[in-house]
């Protein structure tokens, strides 16, 4: 006899489709969705929060920019490697459960931030931050897809486009708002009862799951944890000169190999943590690309222009964060609108369009730096295009994602996650070895070359069919 209960994947059984998944629908009200939205903001705000204030943590701890921009990507290296095994937790023991644990490791930890006395032990608080949150996106996709249903999926997606949108506008002015105010400790001092709050709430309104039982498959699982961390480590250890040249290429080949062996490993396995089909899969493929393509786009814009602002012009570190301002503004004010558009269109249209467009900006951001440029409303025009171009790609590819066979197990939503994220420690990396040099059009334009690969891949396979892929057994994506 079939298991009837909920099922944590995301999707009712295709035994009892009509009687799964309404107990949760029925429980969902506004105060679930903004908990969930709420995690998801927090998670985002703390990506970001240090890109304003970097020069000062730099100055106050006695290190180098390039040292300190470890800071930055050691949350996001943790933050993505973790996701996949993060995704098939919250498949075991309940999406719920894993949110709340990882809201309390959250605070720890920005409390262990706020007290740091040196760069090594900031950089190992924001390890810990990252692994929190890697919890976060793979949950929170997750139940949203499971309590609201396929029907609101694109709009429920769209609203957590938006939470990423504002959490990444108010990051950067948050963090030089405070930095100037109060010093950069500040910042975690604030942000620490905010986790605390969300692990109430999220306690309090979210509806539970049981999570079900499965094996973890621990070949496919170490190797693409391991793979993945080891491939994002050395290209962090590129500009950290402090690192053999002959260590930092050794670490790629052997995450390369570990990468195949998930590969080998997991193409037979009884039960994989991901069946590597289903990550081929054209939906899954190009939503998960053009992912990665904006969060690059992104984390390096928001990483370089901040230094350059800061340098090059001698702007204050407050002023600076209100105009960076504009590009995640815009990315919230259209989340809405590009779900809407997404909805009645075509998304697959939609996302190309974005790519071309934050290929198109990046380039000229190049230009604009790389010349000394000195207008403000310039910028400003060029980074509310790369929001716009941000906007456009993330709600269809976050859509797509769950959308697609694979998107019904949290260790596949777990990966897509990963995916974006190790864009964006790949963006801040590339930031680390290009800025020291100076050549500014050569940075901006490495964005462009990846916002093309993005949009190259997006050509890849037909859209499978929405009815298909909604009816998808989890049985049939998880193993």
């Amino acid at each position: 006899m079939r298991d009837t209960r909920l099922r944590v994947g995301g999707a009712p059984s295709l035994a009892t489709p009509a009687l799964e998944a309404p107990p949760q629908r029925k429980r969902a009200g506004p105060a679930v969705l903004l908990t969930l939205l709420g995690a998801t903001l927090l998670g985002t705000v703390i990506n970001n929060v240090l890109n304003v204030p970097l020069r000062d943590i730099t100055a106050d701890l006695g290190v180098s920019l390039s040292s300190g921009v470890l800071v930055v990507s050691s949350f996001v290296l943790v933050l993505a490697t973790g996701m996949a095994l993060s995704g098939w937790v919250g498949d075991r023991f309940g999406r719920r459960r894993t949110v709340i644990a990882s809201l309390a490791l959250m605070a720890v930890a920005m409390v262990g931030a706020a007290l740091a006395p040196s760069l090594p032990v900031l950089v190992a608080m924001r390890a810990l931050q990252g692994m929190a949150c890697a919890a976060y996106p793979p949950a929170v996709m997750g139940m949203l897809g499971s309590i609201y249903g396929p029907s609101q999926r694109t709009r429920t997606m769209s609203a957590w486009a938006a939470a990423n949108g504002i959490g990444q506008a108010i990051g950067p002015p948050l963090g030089g708002l405070l930095a100037d105010l109060a010093g950069w400790r500040a910042i975690f001092w604030c942000l620490a009862p905010v986790a605390v709050i969300l692990l109430v709430a999220t306690v309090l309104v979210v509806p539970d799951d049981r999570g079900h039982a499965t094996a973890l498959h621990w070949p496919g699982a170490v190797s693409l944890t391991l793979g993945a961390a080891l491939v994002m480590t050395a290209a962090t250890a590129v500009p950290q000169h402090v690192v053999p040249t002959w260590l930092t290429v050794t670490l790629a080949v052997a995450g390369v190999g570990l990468l195949a062996i998930f590969v080998i490993s997991s193409a037979n396995a009884a039960a994989p943590i991901i069946r590597p089909r289903l990550i081929v899969e054209s939906r899954f493929l190009r939503s998960t690309v053009a992912a990665a393509a904006q969060m690059f786009c992104l984390a390096a814009t928001l990483v370089a222009v901040p230094l350059y602002v800061t340098g090059t012009l001698g702007w204050a570190t407050a002023v600076t964060g209100l105009l960076v301002l504009a590009l995640p503004a815009a990315m919230a004010v259209l989340a809405p609108v590009v779900g809407l558009l997404s909805e009645r269109g075509r998304p697959r249209w939609i996302l190309r369009t974005g790519l071309v467009l934050l290929g198109t900006a990046e380039l000229l951001l190049g230009l604009y730096a790389g010349n000394a440029g000195r207008s403000t409303a310039l910028l400003v025009a060029l980074l509310l295009a790369v929001g716009v171009g941000v906007a456009l790609v993330q709600t269809p590819s976050a859509a797509g994602a769950t959308r697609s066979p694979a998107g019904r197990s949290g260790a596949a939503l777990g990966l897509f996650n990963m995916m974006r994220f190790g864009g964006s420690a790949l963006g801040a990396a590339w930031v680390a070895v290009v800025y020291p040099h100076g050549n500014l059009l050569l940075l901006f334009a490495g964005c462009t070359v990846i916002a093309a690969v993005g949009l190259v891949v997006s050509f890849a396979g037909p859209d499978p069919s929405p009815l298909d892929t909604d009816r998808t057994s989890p049985a049939t994506t998880s193993g």
